[in-house]
């Protein structure tokens, strides 16, 4: 008897590999997830550093109240508040100042004193005068952020650089000892008879995005705050 042996068939025919169609969709499909992801980072990012200059302008703002409330001495000025100023003209910009111009007097207009040789008698006009010598530095935002708008809120509404009809060419802010509570100044000027409550600055970026910070006349300063006027 002749041992089994196995049957041959007709050969199979196996296809190896991909059809260049499929290779064409997964290729589709790796680019379309690409493109989501970088789009989605490059947003974030840029939300990420508006925020972060939101916040770096926030600081400065604090660092201000610092050291106008400890009296921080700058070259032979004593007494003297430190302030932030910001200027419709350099949106890009803003410079924060030692407000030690004028010397104390009777006559000023937010340090006013019944002695002005007093130790306790404070100079300056809570207002930031460049040709004084009053610029300690000059902060550039960068990244193509600018500081779109600012607002004061005086007389029970909103006055802004742009908003609300526009007219406000510059702001100050200035602490100074003893209390918390900043001196606000539009256009170069202050005036005791009409308290400013409240002021916002409106920081954009050109990618879009905006964010808001607040000063009240508390002296609580919000990095996050809702939003301007």
């Amino acid at each position: 008897m002749e041992p089994l042996r196995p049957i041959r068939g007709p050969a199979l025919s196996l296809s190896k590999g991909f059809t260049l169609v499929e290779l064409m969709v997964v290729l589709a499909i790796i680019v379309v997830i690409s493109v989501v992801v970088l789009a989605s980072q490059s947003s974030f990012n840029k939300t990420i550093i508006l925020t972060n200059t939101a916040y770096d302008v926030a600081l400065t703002l604090r660092s201000a109240e610092t050291y106008g409330l400890s009296s921080r001495v700058t070259g032979a000025s004593a007494n003297a508040g430190y302030g932030i100023n910001f200027q419709k003209a350099t949106p890009g910009s803003f410079i924060l100042f030692v407000d030690f111009y004028p010397a104390p007097s009777t006559l000023s207009v937010c340090h006013p004193t019944s002695d002005a040789s007093s130790p306790s008698a404070l100079p300056g006009d809570c207002v930031y005068q460049p040709d004084q010598g009053e610029r300690v530095s000059e902060y550039v935002l960068g990244n193509g952020i600018t500081i779109a708008d600012f607002c004061i809120f005086a007389l029970d509404r909103w006055w802004c650089a742009y908003a609300q009809g526009g007219g406000l060419s510059s702001l100050d802010i200035v602490f100074a000892r003893p209390n918390p509570d900043p001196f606000m100044s539009v256009n170069g000027l202050y005036f005791s008879a009409i308290p400013i409550s409240a002021a916002c600055l409106a920081l954009t970026s050109p990618q879009g995005g905006a964010r808001f910070i607040s000063v009240a006349a508390s002296g609580q300063i919000v990095a996050n705050a809702a939003s301007c006027p």
